[in-house]
């Protein structure tokens, strides 16, 4: 009697047992939100409309009164979208997820629970050693807003900003070609039979291209300058009409800045913004016009543009007006809540889904890249060789 074949081994036809996926564990959230004590800061980070649908996820939101109403939302907005309000700062700054637009202040550091995950802004040009020792000493796991990337590599919440930097620079420019002291008085529009006014963006990034398409639907004549070719190229692809573009060459941008009205610099450099407008071609620009130097929280692209505030915005230097403020979206507290806002709450509630920043972190590479400390361990290469200071690979930590 021949032997019974079979193409499994012997091992292959004991039974096994069944593999069955372990589903994600949900988790409830408990975040706090905090009133903003940064200087000229008005925005908060998430919008009532935002704050229900968090709620109604069954998660808890505590609010320091009044956080929202610099930004055009009130207590009772916040109460009825389901939030809890109260005066207790203590008592919002120890909630296990802390929203914040600024970095926390040493002060607020103090009333941060040990473990305790911060999201905001980190803004590395203002941080010292001591703000991520404190981190490090309370085992805080921080994400920075400007680190957070998309599936495409974008960064979401930089680009929004930036967004909203490029618009409103043309808006302030025209606010102070008829408003400031030495203002040329001049329309931003194509008025029948007067010139439209000439406009020159220096940087093609997402800033200069939101402000060539302001400037374009005011009808003004736009002259784009950058370094990058392929970024030239994209812009006049992305804006959809023809504009004349040039890279960076001194004599060129001369002549552009001596016929302009208003001057937009949007340059970004890698520790400062290179600066591309000299002392000697300002002073060859006309009189009354005006220069919005975007990148000024990065040193500026115009020699010379100094730091001013929205209080005092402007300064006029060789007869042109000047407006150096670092933070030009915090002029538009709503728009700018209501942007971070729309960024934040699919990340929030994706975060509850899978049972906390620990696990979301592990699924999604974009809002991994936000962490710049986990569990009090630096994890980002930029901010280690800013200050000399040791890191870990953030993929070392969490697999």
């Amino acid at each position: 009697m021949s032997k019974p074949t079979s193409p499994f081994s012997k091992a292959e036809l004991i039974p096994q047992e069944e593999m069955l996926e372990v589903s994600r564990r949900k988790g409830d959230l408990h975040i706090g939100i905090p009133t903003e004590n940064h200087f000229q800061e008005k925005r908060i980070c998430l919008t009532p409309d935002a704050v229900a649908a968090i709620v109604a996820n069954g998660h808890k939101i505590l609010i320091e009164k009044g956080a929202g109403i610099q930004a055009g939302f009130t207590d009772q907005d916040y109460s009825e979208a389901g939030a809890h309000l109260t005066d207790d700062k203590k008592k919002v700054f120890g909630c296990p997820l802390l929203l914040k637009v600024e970095p926390p202040t040493p002060d607020e550091l103090k009333l941060i629970n040990p473990k305790t995950v911060l999201v905001s802004a980190l803004q590395l040009k203002t941080q010292d050693e001591h703000y991520f020792e404190t981190l490090a000493k309370k085992k805080i796991t921080a994400l920075a807003f400007e680190f957070m990337k998309e599936a495409d590599g974008s960064y979401p919440v930089v680009n929004a900003l930036s967004e909203i930097a490029g618009t409103a620079s043309i808006l302030i420019a025209s606010e102070l070609m008829v408003n400031a002291p030495k203002g040329n008085g001049l329309l931003f529009g194509n008025i029948s039979g007067v010139p439209p006014v000439e406009v020159v963006v220096i940087g093609a990034g997402t800033v200069g291209q939101y402000a060539i398409r302001a400037a374009l639907g005011l009808g003004a004549n736009v002259k784009v300058f950058d370094s990058s070719i392929a970024k030239l190229r994209r812009v006049q692809t992305k804006i959809g009409r023809p504009i004349a573009t040039s890279t960076i060459q001194p004599k060129n941008l001369l002549k552009a800045l001596r016929r302009c009205d208003v001057a937009i610099g949007a340059v970004r450099g890698k520790n400062r913004a290179p600066v591309i407008v000299t002392n000697e071609m300002v002073e060859k620009m006309k009189r009354g016009a005006v220069i919005i130097d975007v990148s000024i929280d990065m040193g500026g692209c115009f020699e010379t543009t100094e730091m001013t505030t929205h209080d005092k915005p402007t300064e006029i230097k060789n007869g042109v007006i000047h407006y150096g403020v670092p933070n030009i979206p915090a002029r538009y507290p709503k728009t700018a809540s209501v942007s971070l806002s729309n960024i934040l709450t699919p990340y929030l509630l994706e975060m509850a889904e899978c049972g906390g920043l620990e696990e979301s972190i592990r699924f999604d590479p974009g809002l991994r890249n936000g962490i710049y400390c986990y569990r009090g361990i630096l994890t980002q290469k930029a901010i280690a060789d800013w200050f000399d200071m040791n890191y870990s690979d953030i993929n070392l930590l969490i697999f």
